[in-house]
């Protein structure tokens, strides 16, 4: 089941398969992919979790589980670090919370909440980066990130977008993300993963540096070739969906309302405690 739902869910050992996929599909599809086709793997591989849970192989699952998701995290930073393709960094970045879902439902606790909550507040943001993304590909005609820069300049409202992006992928507060991860982390260590942890925590921190000074080198640094014949204006309104996307996540995440509360709760409460 891991193996065959990890090409869905976009985790190791097939995770090549989805990366792959955002790299060729038009923005709108990669969308599509990080939010409706990843969420379709996890409920699969989820279901699947919770009809054995009660069995004797449930240790054997959480640490198939937990190695599925500390390696496509450290596939995810070994990638980024180099890589210089927008979607594709994205992609990796897709990996990267897969593999912290993974981890969240094998901890257990209330690893099982933060997971299926990190699930969704990740569809919220990626949703609204791919769509970004499709305006930066009309003002720069690629998606080499070298071959980008000033963005601000080129279009302030949606750098303001890929800003706060870059805030709630990193799960930097006010995002919801930062509520999601700080519960996994927590679960990690109630279960004793101590190394595990220390390592993971040592993983984020360089996709973060990594994600940081590609994002940013896009949005202040001049590109070092510029093509004076591309000159496209965004409308502004174009990245109002994607204010309401980020604005869901931070506030699903900050200020979850009761009945969202409850549907999770619903879905875990088969799970041992």
């Amino acid at each position: 089941m891991i193996v065959g739902f990890s090409t869905k869910m976009g985790l190791f050992p097939m995770h090549t398969i989805a990366v792959d996929a955002h790299t060729v599909a038009p923005p709108p599809i990669s969308a599509f992919i990080s939010t409706t086709l990843m969420n379709v793997g996890f409920v699969a591989i989820f279901r699947t979790y919770s009809l054995m849970a009660h069995t004797s192989i449930l240790p054997w699952m959480n640490q198939i589980l937990l190695w599925c998701g500390i390696l496509s995290i450290f596939v995810s930073t070994v990638y980024i670090l180099k890589v210089d393709h927008l979607k594709r960094m994205f992609a990796y970045s897709s990996l990267e919370h897969m593999g912290l879902t993974a981890i969240g439902l094998a901890s257990g606790g209330i690893g099982y909440f933060a997971a299926i909550l990190h699930m969704v507040l990740h569809s919220f943001v990626k949703a609204s980066v791919f769509y970004q993304i499709d305006q930066v590909h009309r003002v720069f005609n690629t998606y080499i990130l070298s071959k980008t820069g000033s963005y601000f300049n080129k279009n302030t409202v949606g750098a303001l977008v890929m800003l706060l992006v870059f805030i709630s992928i990193t799960a930097m507060p006010p995002s919801g993300m930062f509520v999601s991860e700080f519960l996994i982390f927590r679960s990690l260590f109630e279960s004793h993963q101590i190394m595990a942890l220390i390592f993971i925590l040592l993983l984020l921190t360089m996709i973060i540096w990594a994600l940081g000074k590609n994002i940013f080198s896009m949005l202040f640094i001049p590109p070092i070739e510029t093509n004076d014949k591309i000159n496209v204006v965004i409308s502004p309104w174009e990245s109002a969906t994607q204010f309401v996307l980020l604005s869901f996540a931070i506030y699903l995440g900050l200020n979850p309302p009761a009945i969202f509360v409850n549907l999770i709760q619903e879905a875990i409460k088969n799970l041992p405690v």
